[in-house]
Order: C-alpha cells, then structure tokens, then sequence
C-alpha cells in the first residue's frame, strides 16, 4: 500500500492553531448498554483527540464491539452520551466524518472490486478517486476480480478502502488486519500512519497486543464493560506493577514451591524453562537462591503489553469475584 494525497483534514477547525483548547474528537459520558441481564458497556467515559491512534483491547466480551457500535451509532445508550465531532454519531457519519472498517457484515459478491470500491466513493461526500483508493489499499491488481474470489486477507483491504474512500477525521478499525501476512499488515500501518500524520484520528480495535504496542500511542482497555485503564503503552505496562523473570532449571521443577516464593503473581513453565511475574523481582530472586536452585539463562525485565494486560484484568477478576462475595 502507498498512502493516498489527502486533502486538508476539517479538523482543523477543532483546537487548531488560534482555536483554544482542542476539542474532542469523540466522547463517551457516562455510556452504558445491556442486553437483557447482560451489561456489554458500564457507565464508560473517555474523549479522543485529533491526531491519536488509539488501540482498544480486551478480553473476548469485554465490550469492545459495542463501543465501537455505540461509537458509530449502530446502537443506542441505555445511559449517557456519545457524541463525535460535538454530534450524535449519525449526524457526523452523514457529513462524512467518520470511515469504519468492521468485522461483521458481509461484502456484495458478483461485483468487482473497482465496482464495490467505487460506489462507496460515490456515496462519500468528500470522496477520493476510487483509482487512487485502490492503489492506498494495494487493490489495484486486483480490481477485476469478483469480491467472493478473494482471500480473507483481500476482503480485509476491500473494507478498508471502502473506510477510507473519503477525507473522514476519523477511522474506526475493527481487528483491521485479521486475515493478513506480514508484509500486508506493515504497509496496512504505514498508510494509517500517513492518515494520522494529516490530523486524523484512528481507533483500532486487535487482539495482536503487539501491533498495539508498536502503533498506538494511547491505549484503552475494556474488561466486563468496563474501562479499566487508558495510557500510553508505557503507562499501562507500569500499572501492571511486576516484572518477568525468566531462567532455566536442570532437573524436576516443583511448580508449586515457584508458585509460592514471595511477590510472585504469575507462573509458567514450559520445559526447563521458568516464567514468573513478581512484583519484587530482589526479593522472588533472593528466594530462588534459597531453595538451593542454580538457575541459568536469567533474565529480568519489564512486562510487554501482553503480559501487562493479563495482569490488569487478571487483577480485575479477583477485585470483582471478591466483591461479589
């Protein structure tokens, strides 16, 4: 993919040089949705800004689709208030504000991709040229081809394109780049790149905690509709309070007797190989030595992402089974 001219983004209206302070991009008020005795979404605030990538993570129900939903206005509150660009998130979409690239949905089959492509540029108030459309979203070989040949990973980029047919501020991305390989997904980010670089605003939604580590800039986590924390990658990786150990043991292992050494708060061992998270790596270590073990290959570090965000919301379980007690 190569990353389309774009046009001056209307977001300079909103907080640019000269304006004041910058105004949200979207807010959340309070939000909540159920669904029946099910609450998907619970009582959830946050404002995004222009200029931000924003990735969303959480486990498998913890709400995101329905953000997201909420967000484009797919679904209504039960309790509080969405708005976008100062808006209800229908009256933004209809300015040609916001592009979306959702999982649910199917695609028109029997059409071409160049024919798909372009009737979302003809329904986009403030449209590209659906050649140059094409050619962001690395299509351009294959326009010809009918939608229900394509690969999984082809479908992915038919969608983001027909999000990206106009000049929107905002782009709303769910799981964006399931289905790609690796070169795919690094031109993928490299056209999102561009979009932000132009002041718009990207919110992504992934369960590749990686890819939320190397491109977003804020990250938000949901956990049983719940926004649990919201910070830089870096911010949240030092909430999480613990470090990774990691060495290798000769001989049986006593998973247990690792299990129970001070500070630990999380183990796995695959092999010879020992994991644990202590949130006071000195002292977990001091005890190590005490047992009378030799281990090799030590390694002290911060948690990734990933393992940050298994702590969180591990840690906001055992608060809520706690509670409930």
């Amino acid at each position: 993919m190569t990353a389309a001219s774009v046009s001056t983004s209307t977001q300079e209206q909103d907080g640019g040089p000269g304006h004041g302070p910058r105004q949200p991009v979207v807010s959340f008020g309070g939000v909540s949705k159920s669904f029946g005795t099910v609450r998907a979404v619970s009582e959830v605030s946050l404002e995004l800004f222009p200029g931000e990538t924003v990735a969303l993570l959480g486990p498998n129900g913890a709400g995101k689709s329905t953000a997201l939903d909420l967000l484009l206005g797919l679904k209504n509150a039960d309790a509080g208030e969405v708005r976008v660009f100062g808006t209800s998130p229908t009256q933004a979409i209809a300015k040609g504000r916001v592009g979306a690239m959702l999982q649910s949905g199917g695609l028109m089959e029997e059409v071409t991709v160049r024919e798909l492509v372009a009737l979302a540029c003809d329904l986009h108030p403030k449209a590209y040229p659906v050649d140059q459309v094409l050619a962001a979203a690395d299509l351009t070989d294959i326009r010809d081809r009918k939608v229900n040949k394509l690969s999984g990973g082809q479908e992915q980029r038919v969608r983001f394109a027909m999000a990206t047919a106009g000049a929107n501020d905002l782009i709303v991305l769910d799981e964006p780049t399931t289905g790609m390989d690796v070169t795919a997904r690094q031109a993928f980010w490299a056209t999102m790149r561009a979009q932000v670089e132009e002041g718009r605003t990207v919110l992504f939604a992934t369960h590749y905690l990686e890819e939320a580590d190397a491109i977003a800039d804020r990250v938000l986590v949901l956990h049983r509709g719940r926004l649990i924390a919201d910070g830089t990658a870096a911010e949240i990786k030092a909430r999480a309070g613990a470090r990774r150990i990691t060495f290798d043991l000769e001989g049986g292992i006593d998973e247990q007797a690792l299990g129970g050494l001070p500070n630990v708060v999380g183990l796995d061992v695959t092999g010879p190989t020992v994991r644990l998270r202590s949130d006071d790596a000195d002292a977990t270590m001091h005890a190590v030595y005490g047992l009378g073990l030799y281990p090799r290959n030590l390694e002290v570090a911060g948690l990734g992402l990933e393992q940050a965000f298994l702590a969180i919301t591990d840690a906001a379980t055992s608060a809520e089974e706690a509670g409930q007690r």
